[in-house]
């Protein structure tokens, strides 16, 4: 870097949320120097995203903070009762068992994870990450605002505004990295393509203190939906209730006109508003804070242009519905960072960053797509309700009173109420979106097994395959210190080998092969007899290949290779599907060599 700079780092992050957070926690983790830089004074003051997934949860579990996040976090098994409701201590129309908690659902998320789901909120989530890269060698600057970029051949310079004195300055990075929200003003610099529409319609987001014990605990969920006349929109009001901590931290959502633009809100009106979904007044009500925010269906079909690269609700902006948001910005971060790692290390080619557009770019516009969708599964809860049918919110109430009534037109609705109900199944238990990504990219080496059959629906249920592309499979194994996961054996910015007892071998092709394409390879051998013993079997049905085959897998837990069995062309095989991978082909002639 060779541009005049007031200072110079690998790589600049703006934003320390979810994305931004996990990815400066993740680089400083691998070695990189890395800057990230949040305009506030301090990160996310307001719960915002909560539900966090396996998929996640294996991310954090990677850097070494599974256990402080689960210990802020509330459990899984106080996610999952959905209520639907008139109001807290009014009338409930029914429920749903979300999350995963569901006796028929549990031995599936069991089964697909070392992790469980949990309810963290973003603003508890956040400073672990933070805290997290600071320790590890970042340079965390709050009060510090992005201003401009340009790039060249050979970096990016960055100009930044000190909040606190005004003064600019400019930062000279290999790389940059957008995590700066859903109004993302490096995606536009940038001039990344977008798809989809903003603002659909308007939220208010109202934090509270409350101890709402007596009419939650016996139904503990995170998400209390109720059902009311009188919102602002339309006379009709589809409010929420959120579990922030159990019983007393709470966040309310409620509409309001977007065409109208958001509403003054005071403490007494959200007290008010508050109450009403509550539905008992003499509640004592301390309202934190309140904000406003828009329904979006956004995302950016590309990713990155040139060194700069934009990730979380930068690319991927839509309704809280499915608790995809933090998720996928902190995945992006995993898919990412080992890349930048290798490339700033001299490990890969720069056409490797290349693949996180190609890999996650489908990942944003599924996911933008599936949290919109779920919306649509609501209309049918209210049709069932009378609400459609009424004129007037005294209409409005009498068709509910009637659900309540012995004559056959009111069983007839209550069968489409616990039809609708049912029907909402997509919103919180779509453990297939959640798990199922399925990378096609350059830095995926295919072995042309058929195309993957889906047994049950892939938004539904999660399927475990180790086909090239996939996730590493999640197997529970035996060792003399306890049991451990095959996804705890792999990741950690490494490649890894996974092989069965008879594939011995692989740890001196690995030797090789790594020491051609300067990586390192752990090399794990699992089954009878060996430090990691396989006592269920699990991993040898999962590894799909003979006990002498062998699953390559990235540092992001991708498996990005896989061979059924060593054969006499392993070792050049090996070495050629690395080269690919990290897009060093200028290695052939010393492949060659190594392989002979």
């Amino acid at each position: 870097m060779t541009t005049s700079a007031d200072y110079e780092t690998d790589v600049l992050v703006v934003g320390t949320g979810p994305a931004g957070g996990g990815a400066a926690a993740l680089l400083a983790t691998y070695g990189v120097n890395v800057m990230v830089i949040n305009r506030f004074a301090w990160t996310a003051r307001t719960p915002r995203a909560h539900i966090t997934n396996q998929r996640t949860m294996e991310v954090i579990r990677d850097l070494g903070l599974e256990e402080e996040a689960n210990s802020l976090a509330a459990p899984q098994e106080q996610m999952g009762e959905n209520t639907y409701c008139a109001s807290l201590a009014g009338k409930e129309f029914g429920r749903i068992q979300t999350w995963g908690t569901h006796p028929r659902r549990k031995a599936d998320y069991d089964l697909a994870s070392p992790t469980k789901m949990c309810d963290l909120p973003q603003n508890l989530l956040e400073p672990v990450l933070a805290r997290a890269a600071a320790h590890r060698g970042a340079k965390v600057r709050f009060d510090t605002e992005y201003i401009s970029h340009s790039q060249d051949e050979d970096g990016v310079s960055v100009v930044l505004r000190d909040v606190l004195t005004d003064h600019e300055y400019t930062v000279r990075c290999q790389y940059l990295l957008g995590a700066d929200g859903a109004n993302s003003k490096i995606v536009g610099d940038a001039d990344l393509p977008l798809e989809g529409v903003m603002a659909k319609s308007g939220s208010i987001n109202i934090v509270f203190e409350a101890d709402l014990t007596k009419y939650v605990a016996h139904r503990p969920s995170v998400l209390y939906w109720v059902i009311q006349p009188g919102s602002q929109v339309g006379g009709l009001g589809i409010g929420v209730v959120r579990m922030v901590r159990p019983w007393k931290k709470w966040l309310a959502i409620w509409g309001y006109d977007v065409e109208q633009g958001p509403p003054d809100m005071t403490d007494e009106k959200a007290t008010e508003i508050v109450h009403n979904l509550i539905g008992d007044s003499d509640i004592p009500v301390k309202i934190d804070a309140t904000s406003t925010w828009t329904v979006n269906e956004t995302y950016a079909t590309q990713l990155s242009r040139g060194r700069v690269f934009a990730l979380g609700d930068a690319i991927h902006r839509h309704p809280p519905t499915n608790g995809l948001g933090s998720n996928t910005s902190i995945q992006d971060a995993f898919n990412l960072a080992w890349k930048l790692a290798y490339v700033i290390k001299g490990k890969a080619g720069p056409e490797l960053l290349e693949t996180y557009s190609t890999e996650r770019a489908p990942v944003a516009e599924q996911i933008v797509k599936r949290a919109n969708k779920s919306l649509g599964d609501f209309p049918p809860i209210l049709q069932a309700l009378g609400l459609f049918d009424a004129k007037t919110p005294d209409d409005m109430l009498k068709n509910i009173d009637a659900l309540a009534s012995e004559s056959g037109e009111a069983a007839a609705r209550r069968q489409a109420l616990h039809d609708a109900i049912a029907g909402s199944d997509y919103v919180y238990n779509a453990h297939g979106v959640e798990l199922n990504q399925r990378y096609d990219s350059a830095a995926v080496v295919p072995d042309g097994s058929p195309e993957e059959v889906f047994a049950r629906d892939k938004e539904l249920y999660h399927q475990a395959t180790s086909r090239p592309g996939a996730n590493v499979p999640h197997a529970w194994l035996s060792t003399p210190g306890g049991r451990v996961s095959t996804i705890d054996l792999c990741g950690k910015g490494k490649f890894t080998i996974l092989t069965g007892v008879n594939g011995g071998k692989w740890a001196e092709l690995a030797e090789k092969a790594g020491a051609a394409c300067n990586i390192d390879i752990d090399v794990h051998q699992i089954g009878l007899g060996q430090h990691h013993e396989d006592p269920y079997g699990d991993f040898a049905a999962k590894m799909e290949t003979q006990e002498d085959g062998a699953l390559l897998v990235r540092p992001d837990l991708i498996v990005a290779w896989r061979a059924q069995a060593i054969e006499a062309t392993s070792q050049t095989d090996l070495i050629q599907a690395l080269e690919k991978i990290l897009a060093c082909g200028d290695k052939a002639a010393m492949s060659q060599k190594t392989a002979a």
